[in-house]
């Protein structure tokens, strides 16, 4: 069985295969997490997402770590949030599943995600994290994966994501 965690700290300092980056649809690099990881990889990581030619929202494109210490960053497109009515939560949980598959693909044991859209895209914080962990425990036995670090950036998302990976399991539906 794998170990979901929330851990409080900075994404770019893991030792895991793959880390997910809360990319804009250029992949080019922007603020928040997705700088942080383009500073922390070396201007190779921005060579390589050039090769990419962007990624629709809801999906996630892979590039080797370069200087990071993760193998992999899996750079995944969240949503803007608009008030729920745009498919917000759809295309959320399709970047979760959509990182999984490439952590099959990439025969990644152990990846940690960032707080997708929860920043400037002002997705709501509790609705974010119930997405991601429901979706990750729905397609993590597919996977492979064996360790998700759910990686928070201040201690009000820490605890959140902490109190809902304590909480009950839901039974998955047939």
């Amino acid at each position: 069985m794998a170990n979901l965690i929330a851990i409080r700290g900075d994404i770019t300092t893991l030792s895991v295969d793959a880390i997910v980056n809360a990319a804009n649809t250029s992949l080019l690099g922007g603020g928040g997490v997705d700088g942080a990881i383009h500073r922390a990889a070396g201007p190779e990581l921005l060579a390589a997402c050039r090769t990419l030619h962007g990624c629709a929202t809801g999906n996630a494109k892979a590039t080797p770590g370069f200087r990071l210490p993760a193998k992999w960053v899996f750079h995944a497109v969240g949503p803007v949030w608009h008030g729920g009515g745009h498919h917000e939560d759809e295309l959320l949980a399709g970047c979760y599943r959509r990182c999984l598959e490439l952590a099959r693909e990439h025969q990644t044991r152990s990846l940690a995600f960032p707080a997708i859209s929860t920043g400037v895209y002002r997705f709501p914080p509790q609705r974010a994290a119930r997405i991601a962990i429901d979706t990750v425990r729905e397609r993590l036995e597919a996977s492979g994966v064996e360790l998700v670090n759910f990686v928070c950036f201040n201690q009000e998302t820490f605890s959140l994501y902490e109190d809902l990976l304590s909480g009950p399991v839901p039974v998955p539906t047939v």
